[in-house]
């Protein structure tokens, strides 16, 4: 039996239904958070860049963080403003302290990342810097994705 064999109310129609606005709604989740992440992703590699050419040149692991928390900032009001509107459900403040705490690990992860490359391994290249803030923010992007959805903007859309 195919979806449109089943009666327009049963159980199947209605579970088929269900499942497909499910995907749909993590679909659209998911381009939306990507687009905000590259916007965030310009702004953290382009001011890690820009503070390393400029005004903190010996300070890689500073002024990733620096750039980072900027782009935090442009990330939370996309993704609360635009990817998960429709799943908000607590206070404000509640919200934000899960969401800056959630960056706050995948910052330590993307800044983790870098300084083993630079400090640990000897990668002190620009180029080795910014191969190694590119992965650090993958895996942070990852656990961001996976922890907005469970823990910060958790609850079913409306």
């Amino acid at each position: 039996m195919t979806a449109q064999d089943a009666p327009s109310g049963g159980p199947l129609a209605r579970a088929l239904a269900a499942a497909r606005g499910a995907v749909d709604v993590l679909y659209r989740e998911m381009i939306k958070f990507g687009v905000v992440g590259a916007v965030a992703f310009v702004i953290d590699l382009g001011g890690a860049n820009l503070l390393w050419h400029t005004v903190l040149p010996d300070k890689v692991t500073t002024a990733k963080i620096i750039s980072g928390a900027v782009a935090t900032l442009v990330a939370w009001l996309g993704n609360r403003q635009w990817t998960f509107r429709h799943r908000r459900s607590r206070p404000v403040h509640h919200e934000v302290a899960l969401f800056f705490g959630v960056n706050l690990v995948a910052l330590g992860l993307s800044a983790l990342t870098l300084a083993l490359s630079h400090y640990g391994l000897g990668f002190t290249s620009r180029l080795a810097d910014n191969v190694s803030t590119v992965v650090g923010i993958g895996l942070g992007t990852l656990f961001r994705f996976w922890a907005y959805r469970r823990l910060v903007f958790s609850h079913e859309p409306l």
